[in-house]
C-alpha cells in the first residue's frame, strides 16, 4: 500500500511540475501584501513569478521568491515553531508552576498554624512551664519544616530524639524535689522503651505523621519536577534538517503565489513528528510520572493526609503529657530502682508542691470556631480534586504534540487526507504519503524531515532520567517509604523504620528506596514544665522536635 501511495505521490508531483510549466507566470502582488502582513519587509519582491533556480528550498519553477526571501522565511520558520511549542505548552507549564506554589504554600502555612495553635493552647494550659521549655517545640515544628522543604532530615531520629527530650524536660520537673544530673538522664532514657512513659501515643502518631509527611513532601516536589521538564522540554532546538521542512511548509506557498493555501493536515504531522521526535519519546516516562502523582495523590486525599493529622497535634500531645503526668509516681519509682535514688535537692518547700500544683489544668483544646482558618484560604480536598483533573489532562501530552499544533485553526487547512485545496509540499493538492508513528525511531522513513535516529537528543534523554526518578521517589512515597537519592551509600532500610508498611507493602512496587530516614519516633507531649533544671537543659536535637509535631500530626487523622 505504501508502495502505490509513493508511485501516486511522484506522479502528482511530476504532473504538477510539467503542467506548471506551461501556465502563464502568475501576479506576485498577493505575495508582496501576504509577506508585509506578516511583519516582512522584503526589498525586492518579483512583480511577477521568475524562474527559481536560485532556491535551495522551496521547488525551483517558477516562483515569486528571492535567495533573500527564502532565507527570511526559513529564520522566521525556525521562530514560529518555538512560538507553536511555546503556545500548546502554556497550559501545561502555568498548570505545574500554579499548583506548585500553591500546594507549597498551603503545606508551610498548615505547618505554622499547627505550630501557633499549639504554642497558644499550651501557654493558655500549662503557662510558665511550658513557657521556660517551649523550645522543645520550636525546634520539632523547625525541623519538621526543614524536612518539608527538602532537608537531609531522617524522621525517625528526630521524633525519636524528640520524645527523649521531652521525657527529660518532664521528669525533672516531676522530680523537682531531687537533683536530676545528665548522667541520670542518660540512665533514664535506656529504659524508655521498657517505661513507656507517653503511653502508646507516640507509637501510633508515628507512622501516619512520617508517612504523611513524606507523601506531603514527595507530591510537591513532583510538582516541582512537572514544572521544570515542562518548562526546558517546550524549549525546543530545531535541527537544520527540521527548518528546511518547516520553510517548505509553511513558506513555499508565498513563492508558487498561494499565500493563502495552509498546509496539508498530514503533510504537517510528518513534519512536526520529525521534528518534535525528540519530544515524543518523553513520553513513555511522562506517562508513567503523571500515574504516580496520581498514585500519591490518592494517598493524601485517604490515610496520609498531611492536613487531618496535623489538626490534633497538639490534643495528642497533650494527652502523652498527661498520661506521664497520671503515672509520674509509678514512673519515678521504676527508674528510681533502675538508676539508683537521686540527690535531695534542699529544697524543702518547692519539694513539698504537688504535682497538680504545678498542671492544676487539664488541656483544652479549640473549640471548632477558635481554631485557625484554614491554610492558604482552601482546604487539601479542593487542592487535590483539581490537580488531579488537571494531570490526567496532561497525559500523552508530547506525543500529542504534532495533532495540536497541525490543528486546523491554527496551521492546517483541514483533516481531510483527501483535501485538494492544501499545500503538499510542491503544489496545491492532496498528500499521499502515510503519517508516521511517533517517536526518534519511527522515523527513518520520513518523507518530509530528515531525521537521524541513531542521535537521540542528550537534553531530551536527561530530562527522561529526571521523571524516572521522580517516579521511583513517588512510587516509594505511595508506600509510606522516603527515598534519598543524594546518599546511595546509606543502602539501609529500604522501607524506613517508621513507614508503618508491612513487608508486602514496601514490594508493592519494584523500587528500591536507599536511605529511609521516616521513621517517626513515638512523639505526643508537651508535659508538666516548670522553672528548674529542666529549663537549663540544652533544646532538643532538630530532629526530636520534627518527631514530635509529626507524630501528633498522625493522630489526629487515627482518633479523629
Amino acid at each position: 500500500m505504501l508502495g502505490i501511495r509513493t508511485v501516486l505521490w511522484t506522479l502528482s508531483v511530476a504532473l504538477s511540475v510539467v503542467t506548471g510549466a506551461d501556465f502563464k507566470a502568475h501576479n506576485c502582488s498577493e505575495v508582496r501584501q501576504a509577506s508585509i502582513a506578516k511583519g516582512f519587509s522584503f526589498e525586492n519582491v518579483p512583480l511577477q513569478e521568475t524562474s527559481g533556480d536560485h532556491l535551495r528550498v522551496c521547488p525551483q519553477g517558477s516562483t515569486c521568491c528571492t535567495s533573500e526571501m527564502e532565507d527570511k522565511f526559513g529564520q522566521r520558520s525556525k521562530l514560529e515553531l518555538e512560538n507553536l511549542v511555546d503556545e500548546t505548552s502554556h497550559e501545561l507549564r502555568s498548570t505545574f508552576v500554579s499548583r506548585h506554589k500553591k500546594f507549597d504554600e498551603f503545606f508551610l502555612e498548615l505547618l505554622e498554624n499547627t505550630e501557633k495553635s499549639l504554642n497558644e493552647m499550651f501557654v493558655r494550659t500549662y503557662g510558665k512551664p511550658y513557657m521556660q521549655n517551649s523550645e522543645v517545640f520550636q525546634n520539632l515544628f523547625a525541623e519538621l519544616k526543614r524536612y518539608y522543604t527538602g532537608g537531609n532530615v531522617n524522621l525517625e531520629e528526630m521524633l525519636n530524639d524528640f520524645w527523649s527530650r521531652l521525657l527529660e524536660r518532664m521528669f525533672t520537673l516531676l522530680n523537682s524535689q531531687y537533683v536530676i544530673t545528665e548522667d541520670y538522664l542518660e540512665c533514664i532514657s535506656k529504659y524508655t522503651d521498657q517505661l513507656k512513659p507517653f503511653g502508646d501515643v507516640p507509637k501510633k502518631l508515628k507512622a501516619q505523621v512520617t508517612r504523611a509527611f513524606i507523601v506531603a513532601r514527595t507530591f510537591v516536589q513532583g510538582l516541582s519536577v512537572g514544572r521544570e521538564v515542562a518548562s526546558r522540554v517546550s524549549k525546543v532546538s530545531s535541527t537544520p534538517a527540521c527548518i528546511r521542512a518547516l520553510t517548505k511548509m509553511m513558506y513555499c506557498p508565498y513563492c508558487q503565489a498561494m499565500p493563502s493555501v495552509k498546509p496539508c493536515n498530514n503533510y504537517c504531522l510528518n513534519v512536526m513528528k520529525g521534528c518534535l521526535a525528540n519530544q515524543a519519546d518523553l513520553d513513555p516516562e511522562w506517562n508513567q510520572y503523571i500515574d504516580a502523582m496520581l498514585l500519591v495523590a490518592q494517598r493524601l486525599e485517604g490515610p496520609f493526609n498531611i492536613e487531618s493529622v496535623m489538626e490534633p497535634i497538639d490534643v495528642k500531645i497533650s494527652e502523652a503529657i498527661m498520661n506521664m503526668q497520671d503515672n509520674s509516681v509509678q514512673l519515678s519509682y521504676k527508674v528510681f530502682q533502675g538508676c539508683g535514688q537521686p540527690k535531695p535537692s534542699g529544697m524543702g518547700g518547692r519539694s513539698t508542691r504537688g504535682i497538680s500544683d504545678v498542671f492544676n489544668a487539664r488541656f483544652r483544646p479549640y473549640s471548632p470556631e477558635e481554631r485557625p482558618t484554614t491554610a492558604a484560604g482552601t482546604s487539601l480536598d479542593r487542592l487535590l480534586i483539581d490537580i488531579k483533573e488537571k494531570l490526567k489532562l496532561f497525559k500523552k501530552f508530547w506525543s500529542n504534540l504534532p495533532e495540536d499544533i497541525c490543528k486546523p485553526h491554527r496551521l492546517t487547512a483541514g483533516n481531510a487526507t483527501d483535501d485538494d485545496q492544501c499545500w503538499n509540499g510542491h503544489t496545491k493538492g492532496r498528500y499521499f504519503p502515510e503519517v508516521l508513528k511517533d517517536g526518534l525511531t519511527n522515523q527513518v522513513n520520513n518523507p518530509e524531515v530528515g531525521v537521524d535516529i541513531t542521535r537521540p537528543d542528550t537534553f531530551i534523554r536527561q530530562q527522561i532520567m529526571a521523571l524516572r526518578v521522580m517516579t521511583n521517589k513517588l512510587k516509594n512515597a505511595y508506600n509510606g517509604n522516603d527515598i534519598y537519592f543524594q546518599d546511595s551509600s546509606d543502602e539501609g532500610s529500604g522501607s524506613g523504620s517508621g513507614s508503618g508498611c508491612t513487608e508486602a507493602c514496601v514490594t508493592e512496587f519494584d523500587f528500591a528506596s536507599t536511605e529511609a530516614p521516616v521513621v517517626g519516633a513515638d512523639r505526643s507531649g508537651s508535659g508538666p514544665m516548670e522553672d528548674s533544671a529542666a529549663a537549663t537543659h540544652p533544646a532538643p536535637s532538630a530532629a526530636l522536635l520534627a518527631s514530635l509535631a509529626l507524630s501528633a500530626l498522625a493522630l489526629h487523622r487515627l482518633w479523629r
